[in-house]
């Protein structure tokens, strides 16, 4: 979440007369994330987050994230809903952007998560993706495997820049996550993107889900790899085997992970570790001039990503120990 686009008070004015949210008492930007531009919205009836969408997201693959989230809702888990205009319709547009206004979750996200605090992830992650079995829209992962070369295109020739033999050893990296993808795993819609800002938790318990603009349909243990990766991991680059233990038992507490899926976690983990520190290089070497938002380092996924590639098995993170 972040603030790219500048909304004028007319402009949101225009824009909330088309809705039934009561009156405007205050809006300010969130500035968080590398995304889109969120403003907090408050007003007479409540509390929301205004989402202006930004060049990254595809126009086209909005009802599937907002159609996803209500579906979620109705499954029983606790995410933010769209809020429709007096048209019916969840989707507008402002300063010349798609947007929407979403429900406000109550909540903290915690910056320094406890095994209690992953244990209690796993089993929502588990939750989501059974609840999303009978979701009828399906997207593909496009910050998959295939996706990986031309982000990495975009940076390659600025790579070293950041650090020295980056661009080497990501070139190696990819070679050897081409020739070793899973395939076949049991797939499903997953979040994709679920770090801690985006898992609220009131006490130790998850008290919601947000921010689905990554979600898609792919493997259940590639979710469960990203999940390892952001949550796992301590400042120094080292892993938490307690807390991996921790967020494996309780996602398998929920959905049990099949032998395949067991298998594969290795080098799912580091196809994870590879999407984000791509993902953090392109916008490290890119940050939009004026946005209010520091962009995150591609070299604490270079580090996870090195950690990864001398994990022989799953017990490794914490499953089965």
């Amino acid at each position: 979440m972040a603030v790219y686009t500048e909304v004028t008070d007319e402009e949101l004015s225009a824009f909330l007369a088309t809705y039934d949210i009561g009156t405007v008492l205050s809006y300010k930007g969130i500035a968080e994330g590398v995304e889109n531009t969120n403003y907090f919205l408050h007003t007479t009836q409540g509390f929301y987050i205004l989402t202006l969408y930004e060049k990254r997201v595809n126009e086209a693959d909005l009802p599937f994230f907002l159609g996803l989230m209500q579906h979620l809702a109705k499954r029983g888990l606790n995410c933010p809903l769209p809020v429709s205009n007096r048209e019916g319709e969840p989707l507008g547009r402002l300063a010349g952007r798609p947007a929407v206004i979403i429900t406000f979750l109550e909540g903290i996200a915690v910056r320094r998560p406890t095994a209690q605090h992953c244990a209690a992830l796993g089993g929502a992650l588990a939750k989501l993706h059974l609840a999303g079995h009978d979701f009828a829209m399906a997207r593909p992962n496009a910050l998959s495997l295939d996706g990986w070369a031309p982000l990495f295109a975009q940076a390659e020739a600025q790579a070293d820049t950041v650090s020295s033999g980056l661009a080497e050893r990501t070139r190696r990296e990819l070679e050897n996550l081409k020739k070793d993808w899973p395939v076949g795993l049991p797939s499903g819609i997953i979040h994709a993107d679920l770090f801690t800002d985006n898992v609220f938790f009131i006490g130790p318990q998850v008290s919601g889900l947000i921010d689905f603009y990554f979600a898609c349909t792919d493997a259940f243990a590639y979710d469960v790899a990203i999940c390892l990766n952001a949550w796992c991991f301590e400042a120094d680059a080292s892993f938490n085997l307690t807390k991996g233990r921790a967020m494996l038992a309780g996602y398998q507490a929920v959905r049990a992970l099949e032998p395949a899926e067991v298998e594969a976690l290795p080098i799912l983990c580091r196809g994870s570790a590879m999407r984000f520190m791509l993902t953090r290089l392109v916008d490290w070497l890119n940050v939009p001039p004026g946005a209010l938002v520091k962009p995150k380092d591609p070299l604490e996924y270079d580090r996870k990503l090195n950690f990864h590639r001398h994990v022989k098995h799953a017990r490794e993170y914490g499953l089965g120990a």
